[in-house]
């Protein structure tokens, strides 16, 4: 059996990341993976997370099953955090999953089961994992432009080919920071894009992974509590690894939005027997973190804090890489990347200009130009800027590859 099986294309970020762990060159960094790392490159632990984990451990509760939803009360903490105080909670429903993929998983699933004909529309470029679970789950799926030339949100011609969006089809939008390119719309584009959703009757379907580390938590949140309020049914899939720390624990959240309460106990049932099929339930540890973290008012405080001193160390690596960038006489790509904002920027680089980078200056980015401003020592800065000007065809660049 296993000899018939064709060879199956690999995942280009985990080859990247082995390929690091080969390199031996001191001086090499890993720029690939989406964690967040402090000073000294590593990924901590938040103090909330760690505090949260002393009181669990104290208490000892039961290991028993919570479910096919998983932790309920998990589940209300994060309809509370993305819908906000006064959201449509009475139409909303969530469902605890394995992390965000799981959570985009189940509503792809939810997707097919109840318009197996849709086609889910993604942004050109995407996720790297986005059309890979949704073509998992059966689904077809188109693409739209994100940027324009100038490397802004490009709101005209996003809505112009939204406009060809059918009344059956899914529209996956990140609800902030924008991955892989670090580009956001305005609040006034995402009105606009309510409005084509209205118009078209194409249902919104929100990734929300990064929030907490663009603007701040709540301004973060603000596009998709907007959609939530305008439009009939929405779809979103929260992740808890980034703003919580908690990538290996894996902790995510489905959720649905409907016209109805009848609509959304249907939903919430489809996605309770896509999970009984894929894990049966997610595990309970980090949604119990959370939960522990969100229920207490300390916690809570510390968590934001923390979120907020992460943000801002985001904030100054792009700050300082684009006066880097501009000091080299890379003025252009300077003002390309003070537009973005959140743990990834996207390089104005070539992939053969990528593949230089890593090869003469050890430094490792996707091949698509995206790098994690939120994994770069502070220190390293200036050799990155100086490697990023090497490979691209200034005047100075004999002078650079020197400097690099």
């Amino acid at each position: 059996m296993l000899e018939l099986l064709p060879t199956p294309p690999t995942d280009p970020l985990w080859d990247l990341t082995y390929e690091f762990g080969g390199d031996e060159r001191p001086e090499r960094l890993n720029l690939v993976l989406g964690v967040y790392r402090d000073q000294s490159g590593t990924t901590p632990v938040m103090a909330a997370v760690r505090e949260a984990e002393i009181r669990l451990a104290q208490r000892s509760e039961s290991k028993e099953y919570r479910g096919l939803s998983g932790n309920a009360a998990f589940n209300q903490c994060l309809l509370d955090l993305v819908l906000g105080p006064d959201g449509p909670a009475e139409r909303a429903a969530a469902v605890q999953t394995v992390a965000g993929s799981g959570a985009l998983r189940l509503l792809a699933d939810l997707v097919f089961r109840t318009r197996p004909g849709a086609t889910v529309w993604i942004s050109d470029p995407a996720y790297v994992n986005h059309r890979p679970i949704l073509e998992a789950a059966g689904l077809k799926v188109r693409t739209y432009g994100w940027r324009d030339a100038a490397g802004g949100f490009d709101t005209a011609g996003v809505l112009r080919e939204l406009a060809d969006a059918g009344r059956d089809d899914v529209v996956l939008l990140q609800g902030c920071c924008h991955n892989p390119t670090g580009v956001d719309p305005l609040l006034d584009d995402w009105e606009a894009l309510a409005e084509s959703a209205l118009r078209g009757g194409w249902v919104p379907f929100v990734d929300l992974a990064y929030h907490g580390l663009g603007d701040g938590l709540e301004a973060d949140l603000l596009a998709t509590r907007m959609l939530a309020s305008r439009v009939p049914e929405m779809l979103i899939a929260v992740s808890c690894s980034k703003n919580f720390g908690l990538y290996s624990d894996r902790v995510g959240c489905a959720i649905v939005l409907g016209a109805s309460a009848r609509a959304v106990r249907h939903a919430e049932t489809a996605l309770q027997n896509a999970a009984r099929t894929l894990y049966s339930m997610p595990p309970e540890h980090g949604a119990a973190v959370v939960t522990a973290i969100l229920q207490d008012a300390g916690l809570r405080a510390s968590w934001r804090a923390e979120l907020d001193v992460m943000r801002g160390r985001i904030m100054a690596n792009r700050a300082d890489l684009t006066a880097h960038l501009g000091n080299l006489g890379c003025a252009e790509q300077a003002r390309s990347l003070a537009r973005q904002k959140g743990m990834f920027s996207m390089l104005p680089l070539t992939p053969n200009q990528m593949l230089r980078l890593r090869r003469q200056y050890a430094i490792y980015g996707t091949t698509s130009g995206r790098i994690n401003i939120a994994g770069i020592p502070a220190h390293r800065i200036p050799c990155l800027a100086r490697g990023i000007a090497a490979v691209l065809d200034t005047a100075d660049a004999p002078r650079l590859r020197e400097l690099a």
